[in-house]
């Protein structure tokens, strides 16, 4: 059974798609998961980069692609009433569900991913944050608003900067296998993901340890 790390951001749409996709996308393949929620805009920070949503066109872009994508895949798609949104609280309550060694189940992630993208309510809004807490109770571990949480969070996205994560959502492959350390990006990944899995030749051929060719911004010269 091959050992899969999910990282994601409950701010990012490809992040929800990649979700719901995933077990589909893994059909027959012997594998497990473990979810671990991060803030995106350290990522970005880190590497000197804006948020998609920070861009007029590559926004207005982004929700044309993930309406399209969704309805592809079957989903319901009602985004959030404010884009982007501060995803502090949908994370945290997410590491709420888990003790401190432990990570989120599939159950909470996808019931609080849901409702961020199929209710087009206020993602940020306390009183909605409230509600989303009473349905996942029932896996409540930890108080979302505590500092064992929060600092769980924090480091979860520092060890994410280190490991060289730089977008969401992320796979990467876990344990001492040919793929460990592999990571694949983006819910466009998934079936490259499942293609090394299955033992692909052409997949498993690609240069993953070579550098990729540098690309320099020549000036014009008038």
């Amino acid at each position: 059974m091959t050992p899969l790390r999910f990282c994601f951001d409950p701010l990012s749409p490809y992040a929800w798609l990649a979700f719901e996709a995933l077990p589909e996308a893994l059909a027959g393949l012997s594998h497990s998961v473990e979810y671990r929620p991060i803030l995106l805009a350290p990522l970005l920070a880190h590497w000197g980069q804006l948020g998609p949503a920070e861009i007029e066109p590559k926004r207005l872009w982004l929700w044309r692609q993930v309406r399209w994508l969704a309805q592809g895949q079957g989903l319901a798609f009602r985004p959030p009433a404010r884009h982007p949104f501060n995803p502090l609280g949908a994370a945290r309550l997410l590491w709420a569900c888990a003790d401190e060694a432990e990570t989120p189940s599939r159950w909470a992630c996808e019931t609080v991913l849901r409702q961020i993208w199929t209710s087009g309510e206020a993602a940020d809004d306390p009183a909605v944050l409230q509600r989303w807490r009473e349905q996942v109770q029932a896996q409540l571990r930890r108080d979302p608003a505590g500092d064992p949480v929060r600092q769980q969070l924090r480091r979860e996205t520092e060890a994410a900067i280190e490991r060289g994560l730089f977008g969401v959502p992320m796979i990467e492959v876990l344990g001492h296998g040919p793929l460990a350390g592999r990571q694949f990006w983006g819910q466009d990944s998934l079936p490259l993901l499942a293609a090394c899995l299955r033992g692909d030749a052409a997949a498993l051929a690609l240069p993953w340890d070579d550098p990729a060719p540098s690309v320099g911004l020549q000036r014009r010269r008038d």
